[in-house]
């Protein structure tokens, strides 16, 4: 093998990778604390202390002393002249020639191979990802590493991976579970929240397609299952110490910091093993929003409504701790417990304008300019603006606890028993000061998608336009608080004979029962009405928002917004303290008591020559569903956004679900195999915004003196959304971590759930009817939004193909350490526009990373590609009453590391490096309706192993 200097190679890697002349800038920024980093060890340990974090800032050279502190360290050119600066000092290695060219498989490529090899052992349709070594997860977030998994999705906020989807189906049709036990979300609303979850949980992540009647139901689409670290796993004792910077380009300032530590020992004689890992984090990142929130339509011609203005910024305080403890006293005796806790402190400091083209009338929009169905430039008279600053503070944790036993006492018996519990909770609290005025005219051009024009006639900084006593509105606080929660309880047992009768190499058994609760309590606090004689001022108090959407579009990117600490203190010397009413029509209770028992009969043999495994089984769901809620009178007199409680109801429902599975895996060669799977899968009634199994209100009043009501009549008795699905693949391994697979797969959907927007004649004996607009109001201009959700009587067919290949390019290339690793997925949905529909769908999906590396440095981009997707007001606030499709978009990622030594590592991260933008189209590709940025984010972390 040809020598290569370690310099000019990182140097070529670093050119050819880093795309953006922003992450260059950076890394060349940062390169003189990393060298001082690599020559002295100690001071790795300077972030772990503000005054550390000030004295590696202080290590800056000339240069850069009078830059603002970004980064302190830059990882990878640092390392490129660490590793010619301590050429010296390091020890050279052996002068067996061989030994020097022996292909040593190591760190991301080792995490490769892993997952590979778990893939090619498992009897089902899967596919994971590992970690290379304790608290190194090849990524920076849980959501993000999945969706390098084929057909897996991730969406995201403000620019980082929260939930996913899989083959097409949402969220909340996955099922997440922790070394094979549920894990509760902490808002079962949303689906389950990956960001909550640091990647130092997982030592690995396996999505498996296809079930096995062993597995807990309630996966349509998949399950998604974390394994902790377990101690016995690990040889020896391990102590590590890790540290990471990061910063948000659009947010600025500082970067945050994030801190972790992980013990794993042995006692007794390796009897026993314990695993202790805790860390915290703190995160800061922004995201703005345009968009167009309302449009009129007539005569099939769009015309701008409301246009609104959005930034939010974010932060997060992440804790968690998770541990494990392995007792094996005898042989044939283990017990184990596993216990995880997270939390994650989010506050979100929204500014927001919206401009309420059509308030107070729709005249007020005159059409300069039509094309293709819209009026792309409007001038609009007389309208009003609604400023308002908005505070939401959103706590979560969720926590599991797991103990296992293991007994292999008996002669060809293997017995199991879980007890687990798991629970999830977040609690949101929001206030919100709105502000309305008067804005005599505007113009707005839409016709180029990258470029709205927008101009007022009042400049938005202006803060004389809002004297308290000319304010059309201004309330504090309008806001509510709302606390979520889940809950599960569960035990089960299972038993496996080893027969070896023929084909028949075992059969096994087991029962589990299972207690779940999940809940929300709604407590509103609206519409205090603040006279103009405390009324805090613009001028003396008024917040300055500027660089909105980081400077692009024509429009004004700086306004003024009112400050919530003003008003606070305006009404506490006052006295004033604003009724907290409870909300009975936003406040319910489900309770399911599920109980399954399974048979599964596992096979071994051959046919044709030709070496198989298998499986064969059937599990029965019992499910016993109560749902309590309130009845709503009439409205509060002291908060009459609220309904009084007239009282209580109960609805009951009772169903079984028989659920056959069969996996056969088949040997076609040492190399080629070939599976083939089929299942019946289900998932029970969802929960989300616009479908609730109890009935719920909410109602608000804008600045006109109209009320709008958002209604969810209640679907109790909706039944479980079941999929028969099939699975074909063929999978070619070549090679240590080299694998080629392709594979088709099919889901019959029966029972989908969907809701739509009804307008009876009337509500409450109010009589209803659709404006021109399409939306249900009452005589006196009230709206109402009234949801129901039903199941499609229909067999809705989702099918599809994936790609998947991992290579090594050592054959291949002059320098070892190449390989790359990509996978592509078509899902064809259901054409239809009526029923049951999949939203946040992309019909292609596709990743692809090239990585270089060996003993010292590595290097890896990744790019992450969506198409086009349809989202409805139930899957993004963004998307409005008539929704919005997202377009197509690429994401690039660069990784960078360097191993300092055995025990000493670094890694760079710069994420979104191409600066991918969301942006949204409505109906028409050309009529635009939103453009969101986030920007690129960097991470810089270190690990210790004492």
């Amino acid at each position: 093998m040809k020598k290569i200097s370690g310099l000019r190679l990182c140097g070529d890697n670093v050119a050819a990778l880093i795309v953006r002349p922003r992450v260059l800038k950076k890394v060349l920024e940062w390169s003189a604390s990393c060298l001082q980093c690599a020559t002295s060890p100690q001071s790795v340990f300077a972030p772990l202390s503000q005054g550390g974090i000030q004295k590696m800032t202080n290590t800056k050279t000339t240069a850069t002393a009078g830059r603002r502190k970004a980064f302190v360290i830059a990882l990878l050119s640092g390392a490129c002249f660490a590793e010619a600066a301590l050429a010296q000092s390091t020890p050279a290695p052996a002068a067996d020639q061989a030994a020097v060219d022996e292909v040593v498989v190591t760190a991301f490529r080792k995490s490769l191979a892993t997952a590979l090899e778990v893939k090619r052992k498992d009897v089902r349709v899967s596919d994971g990802i590992s970690s290379e070594d304790i608290g190194k997860f090849p990524s920076e977030n849980i959501a993000e590493a999945i969706q390098r998994i084929p057909g897996v999705q991730i969406s995201a906020i403000n620019g980082r991976g929260s939930t996913i989807s899989i083959r097409g189906l949402g969220p909340q049709y996955a099922l997440t579970t922790v070394n094979g036990q549920a894990f509760k979300s902490s808002n079962f609303t949303d689906g389950f929240r990956y960001d909550v979850i640091q990647t130092e949980l997982a030592s690995g992540i396996q999505v498996y397609k296809s079930p096995t009647a062993d597995m807990d139901a309630g996966g349509l689409a998949g399950t998604v299952n974390i394994d902790t670290v377990h101690p016995f796993d690990v040889k020896g004792r391990q102590i590590i110490v890790a540290g990471k910077l990061q910063q948000q380009e659009l947010i600025g300032g500082n970067p945050t910091g994030k801190y972790g530590l992980t013990y794993v020992d042995h006692f007794l004689d390796g009897k026993l093993g314990v695993f202790l890992g805790g860390g915290y984090q703190e995160l800061k990142d922004r995201g703005d929003y345009l968009w167009m929130d309302r449009w009129t339509v007539s005569n099939n011609v769009y015309t701008p409504a409301r246009l609104r203005y959005r930034r939010i910024d974010r932060e997060t305080k992440r804790s968690m701790i998770n541990g494990a403890v392995q007792w094996k006293p005898t042989e044939h005796l283990q017990m184990d417990l596993i216990g995880t806790y997270a939390e994650d402190k989010t506050t979100q400091n929204i500014h927001q304008q919206v401009f309420l083209f059509t308030t107070p009338s729709a005249s007020n929009v005159v059409p300069i300019t039509v094309a293709n169905g819209t009026s792309t430039k409007v001038q609009v008279n007389n309208f009003r603006l609604e400023n308002n600053q908005q505070y939401e503070n959103r706590p979560q944790s969720t926590s599991a606890l797991t103990t296992k036993l293991h007994y292999t006492g008996l002669e060809n018996w293997d017995f199991n028993a879980v007890a687990h519990y798991s629970r999830g909770n977040a609690k949101h609290n929001e206030e919100a000061a709105v502000l309305g005025i008067n804005i005599p005219s505007a113009t707005v051009d839409i016709a180029d998608p990258k470029n709205v024009i927008f101009t007022t006639s009042t400049a938005l900084t202006n803060t004389a336009q809002y004297a308290p006593t000319t304010l059309i509105r201004n309330t504090y606080p309008t806001g509510a608080f709302r606390t979520v929660g889940s809950h599960e309880s569960a035990a089960q047992f299972d038993a496996k004979r080893y027969l070896d009768w023929g084909i028949l190499e075992s059969v096994q058994v087991g029962a589990k029962t299972r207690s779940e609760v999940l809940k929300r309590y709604v407590i509103r606090k609206d519409n205090q009405v603040v006279p103009a004689s405390f009324s805090p001022t613009m001028a003396n108090s008024g917040i300055a928002v500027t660089n909105f959407l980081d400077g692009q579009m024509t429009l004004p990117n700086a306004w003024v917004s009112p400050n919530l600490d003003a008003y606070r203190e305006a009404l506490k010397a006052q006295g004033i303290s604003v009724y907290e009413g409870f909300d009975p029509l936003g406040s319910y209770r489900v309770e399911r008591d599920l109980t399954s028992v399974y048979a599964m009969a596992n096979l071994r043999g051959e046919v044709l020559s030709k070496s198989y495994r298998a499986n064969i089984g059937v599990r029965n769901e019992s499910t016993d569903q109560t749902i309590k809620g309130y009845i709503g009178s009439t409205a509060n007199p002291q908060n009459t956004e609220v309904r009084l409680a007239a009282g209580n109801y109960t609805a009951k429902k009772s169903y079984d679900n028989l659920l056959p599975s069969a996996n056969l895996s088949v040997d076609l060669t040492d190399n080629l195999l070939l599976r083939v799977a089929a299942a019946k899968v289900l998932v029970r009634p969802i929960i989300d915004s616009s479908n609730q199994l109890a009935r719920t209100m909410t109602s608000a009043t804008d600045t006109t003196g109209r009320r709008i009501f958002t209604i969810s009549s209640g679907q109790g008795n909706l039944n479980p959304m079941t999929a028969n699905q099939l699975d074909l693949t063929l999978e070619w391994y070549y090679g240590q971590g080299n694998g080629l697979s392709a594979g088709y797969f099919s889901k019959k959907v029966k029972n989908g759930v969907f809701s739509q927007l009804t307008c009876p004649t009337s509500y409450e004996s109010v009589a209803l009817s659709r404006d021109s607009s399409g939306v249900c109001v009452a005589a006196n201009g009230d709206n109402y939004m009234i949801t129901e959700s039903f199941n499609d009587s229909r067999v809705v067919d989702i099918h599809g193909y994936e790609v998947n290949w991992q290579q090594s390019l050592d054959a291949w290339l002059p320098i070892e350490g190449f390989g790359l690793i990509a996978n592509y997925t078509h899902v064809t949905p259901a054409k239809s526009t009526t029923g049951f529909r999949l939203a946040n769908l992309s019909e292609h999906t596709a990743n692809g990373t090239v990585y270089w590396e060996n003993q010292k440095f590595s290097a890896r981009l990744s790019a992450n590609y969506r198409s086009a997707y349809d989202q409805t007001s139930v899957e993004s606030f963004f998307a409005g009453p008539l929704g919005h499709t997202i377009k197509a978009r690429t994401q690039l990622d660069l990784n960078l590391g360097y191993n300092f030594n055995e025990r000493l590592s670094f890694a760079f991260a710069a994420m979104n490096i191409n600066n991918a933008q969301e942006e949204a189209y409505l109906i028409n590709a050309s009529r635009w309706q939103e453009t969101a940025v986030t920007g690129p984010s960097y991470f810089l972390s270190f690990q210790y192993k004492m």
